[in-house]
Order: C-alpha cells, then structure tokens, then sequence
C-alpha cells in the first residue's frame, strides 16, 4: 500500500494517518494484555463484611414486570440483609404484589411522589441501614456469588465503589437473541476487555456501571453529595437525570475514594437490553451521557489526570476515535479515485472491487480479533459480524451527532420519565404536604349549657 500511494504522489498525506492505525492496535494491544495479566480480588475466608449483615439493595423503578422476579430471587440467593425496591406512588401495589410472590419478608417497597431516578435512589439511600448498598436494576440477574466477590473489594478501608462485568440475558424466554441484543453482546465484549484493563493498569475505571453496582452508604447520606446529585445539571441548566452512574464514579474519583471491577464468572451478571431498534436509543442516551460525564472529569474537575492517568488518556482518546474510524472509508474513496487519474507505466490502476474487497475483509478480520472472547461462548454470533462493522460507523456518526445534542437530557426510552430536577420534585411534593396541613382547620364549636343538658336528657 505505501509502494502504491508514494507512486501515486499521496505518500505525505497517508503516512500520517498510517501512523495513527498503528497506534491504535497497539493501544488495543496494551488493553488486551492488561486484560490478561488482570486478577479479580478473591473473597477471604473471614471477611470483614457478610451479605446478611452488611448489604442493602436497592432498586428504583418504574415498570418491573415478570423479569422483576426472576432478578429478585437471583438477589436473593445471595442473601442480602434488606431488599429496598423505590417506585413512584402509583406503582405501588403492582409491585407489592410481585414482592409478595417472591419473599415479602426481605423486600420493602417504598414510593416516591414522581417518577425520577435520582430521586428514587437518594429516598433508597436514606432507608438503608447497613455499611454496603447496591443499586442494581429491576432486570439484573445474578449469580450466587456475586456479593461475595463485591464484598471482597471493601477490604480495603479506602474501597469507596465496586462494579461488575456484564453479559447479555435474552428478553426471549428460548434464549434466542435479536441482531440487536446480539450488537449489545459486542458492546459488553469490548467494554468487558476495557474496564478489567484499566482496572488492572491503574486502579481507575470511566464507569461504574449502574446496572449493578455498590458503595458504602456513608458517602452517599453525605448532605453534600445528594445536594449535587439531585441538582446535577448540564451547562448550568440542563437537568439530568440519567448519568447517575457516571456522576457516582466521579465523586469516587474526585473525593479520593478508589473503585474497583470484579471482572470474572463470579461476579458476571445478566442483564436485558431492547431487542429492537429502541437499543439504539438506549445507545444514544448513554453516548451524550458519556461525552457530558468525561468532559467534566477532564476539563473540570481534573482530578482523573492525577489519580487515573491511563483512564483519563482513554477518555481523551475516545474524542477522536469516531473522526479517525470515518477517515478510513474516506481514504479508501480517495484512494480509488485519485488512483485513475494518476495512473502510470508502473502503476496500473487495481480493479475498484478489489480495493473495496480488500478493505472490508482487513476490517472484518481486525473487527472479528477483538470479539474473539465473544465467539469463544456464542460462536453462532459470527454470522453479525458485518453488521458489528455497520454498526461501528453508523455508532461514530451518532457520537459526532450526541456531541451537538448534548442539551437533550430526556431519558429516550422510557414513558413518563420528565426532565425535572430530582431536588425540584422533592421540593414540590414537600410543599404540597405543608399545603394541605395548612389546609386542614380545626373547627372548634361552643357547646352551651342548655345543649349539654339536652344531650344529657
């Protein structure tokens, strides 16, 4: 290829660019041998913490169905203390009646007045009773020792959050997965690989994923964090109301906490995601909320730079990513093209089908080594591997376009969710129950004598 672009006179301007592919496959090959060498922390024989003395989990939401129970009983086996599911009020008896079936004796449900994460998680926090809480979602399936494996991270006396890998539970009760959970499957592949990496490199992570993740409670009944948590806005006046795992895993980072991943079977959950096209909603929602959270941790507050350097280079290192995957397209157009007009006695034109031929099949073989894990347990997933690499362009043009949209904070994929600040709806509902105690006047009526002895007659 350099033989024929210095013939072609297009040497100086691919050179450059050449230099950059190298230097992405050997970034991905630092994280995949940083993948290797990482060792999960091992549960001790006497730990300091127990499930059933020490852990809370808490759970918002709004419209848990049938998978509801088979997540809580995966909770269960577990053997937390306290199950703490937080919905909104009218919500309540369904999901009392789905506790009911599964064990009402270690899951409390409790409601807030509008529906709003932030806010349902802050009331969740404020009712937990032990040292450890995990949020986790109504659809998040575990195994049995999950919490174990948490709960050897907290060892260590500055442990402040702990997060899990993740894989894809199919929303068809058969097992049978849709092109899209299929997708999703990729995604938690590659993030898989990224997250036990930089875990391993230098302790830091970009996220703590919300999906299952735990904390000591003391931080977050600090006044503090849940004043900014619940008035957590974008430029100064874009509410937000997704994100909460992204602004939890800063303030670790930016209050000196350290976090950790348990990357391994053990700690392996199992969570649904669309199985339709609504995924790339979901995708969309969590790009702008990744742009908005990795501006603030390296522009802002810049704590990251210090503490987590190698995390911190890899958010940098996203920015530019969707622009140096589209150049790549745009080369070999250029390629095709320039190389006609330019064509000479020693360098006859190659055949448009073979350079895009060429071009495709090096992607889908670079593509296909990244996912090697992914086919190791679902080798019937090769057959998407074209659209994995669809997928991967249309998803860099869709960061280009989250970039641009940040002032969107509505959450996408779910009805009834508003934009309204968790702080405002909790100020709402408490002045609405001042308003109705002030309402409520006792009425006192004299009773003379002559009424006193007619009722006494």
């Amino acid at each position: 290829m350099l033989y024929l672009t210095d013939d072609l006179g297009l040497l100086p301007f691919f050179l450059p660019l050449g230099i950059i592919g190298f230097y992405r496959y050997l970034w991905y090959f630092i994280k995949v041998l940083a993948w290797i060498i990482y060792v999960p922390i091992q549960p001790k024989t006497n730990p300091t913490y127990t499930a059933s003395e020490d852990v809370t989990i808490v759970v918002p939401t709004i419209d848990a169905g049938e998978e509801f129970k088979i997540a809580a009983r995966s909770w269960l086996a577990c053997n937390p203390k306290e199950i703490i599911i937080i919905t909104e009020t009218k919500m309540r008896e369904p999901l009392q009646a789905l506790a009911d079936e599964v064990d009402p004796s270690k899951i409390k449900i409790l409601t807030v007045s509008k529906a709003n994460k932030r806010l349902q998680m802050v009331a969740g926090v404020n009712a937990t009773k032990t040292e450890i809480l995990v949020f986790a979602d109504d659809d998040a399936i575990w195994k049995p020792t999950m919490l174990d494996y948490i709960l050897a991270c907290f060892e260590d006396l500055k442990m402040g959050g702990v997060g899990t890998c993740q894989t894809v539970h199919a929303v068809d009760p058969n097992g049978h997965q849709t092109l899209w959970e299929v997708l999703a499957g990729f995604r938690l592949t590659v993030r898989n690989i990224e997250i036990a990496a930089s875990t391993h490199i230098d302790g830091g992570v970009c996220c703590l994923s919300g999906r299952t993740a735990a904390y000591r409670t003391l931080i977050l009944k600090d006044p503090a964090f849940q004043f900014g948590f619940q008035n957590d806005l974008w430029l100064g006046k874009y509410p937000l109301n997704s994100g909460d795992d992204k602004f939890l895993t800063r303030w670790m980072v930016s209050h000196g906490w350290n976090t950790y991943i348990q990357v391994c079977p053990e700690a392996e959950l199992y969570s649904t995601f669309k199985n339709n096209w609504r995924f790339v909603k979901q995708a969309l929602r969590w790009t702008r909320n990744t742009w908005r959270s990795d501006f603030r941790s390296l522009f802002t507050e810049r704590v990251i730079w210090t503490k987590h350097p190698y995390v911190a280079f890899t958010m940098l290192d996203k920015f530019f990513n969707p622009f140096t995957l589209l150049s790549g397209p745009v080369l070999v157009i250029l390629f095709a093209i320039k190389q006609t007009s330019r064509a000479g006695p020693t360098n006859t034109p190659l055949p448009i089908w073979n350079v895009i031929l060429s071009y495709v099949g090096w992607l889908l073989i670079t593509r296909g080594l990244k996912l090697l894990p992914h086919f190791w347990k679902r080798p019937q997933d090769l057959i998407h591997l074209p659209a994995w690499l669809l997928f991967n362009y249309y998803f860099a043009i869709m960061k280009l376009y989250a970039l641009f949209t940040l002032h969107k904070v509505g959450w996408g994929t779910r009805a009834g969710v508003g934009t309204t600040l968790a702080a405002d709806i909790e100020k709402e509902s408490k002045e609405i129950s001042n308003t109705r105690r002030e309402g409520h006047v006792e009425i006192n009526i004299p009773v003379t004598a002559e009424l006193n002895e007619k009722q006494s007659g």
